[in-house]
């Protein structure tokens, strides 16, 4: 029968191996977003391409399959509808079409995920 003494040593032991094992590297693919950017304005319901640099990818990136989601101020408004997914994040470029719906504001930004997220700068939508 096991004690608590004996599965609390079992334990810390299974932790020490594991925390001793070397990590894999891994590297994090970040590319800047070019447009929109802090002199852009969007009207609801239109049609844009979102850039971004590809210039500098890592040798490893974990995903390259990206989403492009809009944010207002600090927050993501549509995770769960994102702008555009499913696209190459290595391609540069990506049209999205911005919901006839939305809100007007000047503190949007558009969130690039792929093996990492970027904002863009801030940028204006109007009706």
């Amino acid at each position: 029968m096991f004690s608590f003494t004996s599965f609390f040593f079992a334990l810390f032991a299974l932790f020490s191996i594991a925390a001793s094992a070397p990590l894999a590297a891994r590297d994090v693919y970040v590319p800047p977003v070019l447009y929109p950017n802090a002199n852009t304005v969007w009207k609801a319901g239109s049609r844009h391409n979102v850039t971004w640099d590809t210039s500098n990818p890592p040798a490893q990136i974990t995903n390259k399959i990206g989403m492009i989601v809009l944010a207002k101020g600090d927050f993501l408004i549509g995770l769960n509808e994102p702008l555009a997914k499913g696209f190459d994040i290595l391609s540069g470029r990506q049209e999205v079409t911005l919901p006839a719906d939305t809100t007007p504001g000047d503190d949007y930004s558009v969130v690039l995920f792929g093996d990492s997220g970027n904002n863009s700068q801030k940028f204006k939508i109007t009706n």
